[in-house]
């Protein structure tokens, strides 16, 4: 066992990369419910946008072909949600679970053939000299396209939510639809919208997934990653920029626990009760804390949610 063998550089690093498609399918899932709609879809969009960027980058040898397809692949999957939901007033809940399981079917279906096979290579940007510094050069400028995509679409996420008219409508519209749509705004309009961002955010988490952090495709590869993207929600109290840390603290724990069975190092002990704790239990947490969470949104018992958050809404009302 030889705990030092672990640097901090390269750990910081990689829970970078293992948070970014997380990161992605929260940030979409956060603009969903911002306007109100209730999106448990968001692991078959993942693993939908993970098999059509993997197929269209293989066959074209162009990952940014793959990166395109991987948005329309998981937009294209929101859609049905959005016109099951939106217009036809089909339970929320329902719908999303069963766009989750045809995703991991369709997933399946179209990727037979593909496993075992290696995708092309997506180069990194040359940040230059950036990457020469001490400890933050490594940890910070030496990653792909992708990892600074997601840190700059929660930071326009935010700027637009906080500081612009179509932010504000989104807003309105999750926090009472009634009400926005009295004043005018076109509640159904917002909604389709957020849910198709939504879908091209989860679809290009997925399409990290099968692209760069593994990269290859195999059968429900997400392993759960939309679930705990639903979790980062709630638990960064739909506030944007609390979705990078979020992400970080439930990537983290894989990726320690990954670093840690490396290192030789069977079990740990908790600080505060000196409890020996198997290290394998770190990569059930972020499980079992979305579990609790999606009981506390079932139970409504998280007031910092949208007022119309999982409510239908039709014209009449």
């Amino acid at each position: 066992m030889d705990v030092s063998s672990i640097s901090p550089t390269l750990l910081i690093a990689s829970l970078i990369v293992a948070s970014t498609p997380i990161m992605l399918a929260a940030i979409g899932e956060l603009v969903v419910e911002r306007a109100g709609v209730l999106n448990l879809g968001v692991e078959g969009m993942m693993i939908t946008g993970a098999i059509c960027g993997f197929i269209v980058a293989y066959e074209t040898g162009s990952p940014i072909y793959g990166v395109i397809a991987s948005i329309l692949g998981g937009a294209a999957l929101s859609l049905i949600f959005a016109i099951l939901t939106q217009f036809f007033l089909a339970n929320q809940v329902a719908s999303g679970l069963a766009l989750t399981l045809f995703g991991l079917g369709f997933s399946a279906l179209i990727g037979k053939g593909y496993t075992g096979i290696t995708p092309p290579d997506m180069s990194s940007p040359n940040l230059g000299f950036l990457t020469e510094i001490p400890f933050l050069g490594k940890m910070l400028f030496e990653h792909d396209y992708l990892v600074y995509l997601a840190f700059s679409i929660i930071l326009l996420v935010s700027i637009f939510l906080r500081y612009t008219r179509q932010g504000l409508i989104l807003r309105a519209v999750g926090e009472d639809h009634s009400s926005a749509h009295a004043l005018g705004y076109k509640v159904i309009r917002v909604r389709v919208l957020a849910i198709l961002f939504g879908g091209g955010c989860a679809g290009l988490g997925g399409a990290y997934i099968s692209l760069i952090r593994v990269p290859q495709w195999a059968e429900g590869m997400t392993h759960g990653a939309g679930w705990i993207a639903l979790a980062i929600v709630v638990f960064a109290s739909w506030k944007p920029m609390r979705i990078l840390f979020g992400a970080w603290l439930f990537g983290g724990l894989t990726v320690l626990q990954l670093n840690l069975q490396a290192a030789g190092v069977s079990e740990i002990n908790l600080i505060l009760f000196k409890i020996p704790l198997q290290v394998q239990y770190l990569t059930m947490a972020p499980y079992l804390i979305t579990i609790l969470v999606l009981v506390l949104m079932s139970a409504r018992a998280l007031s910092n949610a949208p007022g119309s958050l999982g409510k239908s809404f039709h014209v009449s009302d």
